[in-house]
């Protein structure tokens, strides 16, 4: 099966969260997908630990290096659709991207942003439980 990952459930994992063993869990065994923005926000994420010293740039290094490593096939968007998303929902396009893949691909989305899932839910996107 499918996954649609958000950056959410890849940070629990790397940075080591609460969440990391049942992110592990449920992903055992599955493919995982995932916008083509995903690796942008990777980035994003660590440039913005990094401003509030939340770890040192040696652990975000080794923290995209294991990012790199996970298998993600990435999907292309609709753009025009992921903006009706995000429109209809008060998200970020950016968000959006997650939600037209999983609509799209008809494939649960795995996050650990309440936002996110709620709109996923409001749009019918199965959203896998944490």
């Amino acid at each position: 099966m499918d996954i649609v990952i958000d950056a959410s459930a890849i940070l629990t994992v790397i940075v080591d969260e609460p969440e990391r063993n049942r992110v592990i869990e449920i992903t055992t065994g599955h493919s995982l997908v995932g916008p083509g923005s995903l690796p942008w926000e990777i980035g994003n994420a660590f440039s913005s630990m990094l401003k509030r010293h939340r770890l040192s740039l040696k652990d975000a290094q080794q923290g995209l290096s294991i990012f790199q490593s996970v298998p993600i096939r990435y999907l292309a968007v609709d753009l025009e659709n992921a903006v009706s998303i995000a429109h209809a929902n008060n998200l970020y396009a950016y968000d959006a991207y997650f939600l037209d893949c999983a609509s799209r691909h008809a494939v649960p989305l795995l996050t650990l942003d309440r936002p996110l899932r709620r709109a996923a839910e409001r749009i019918g996107v199965h959203v896998l439980e944490i």
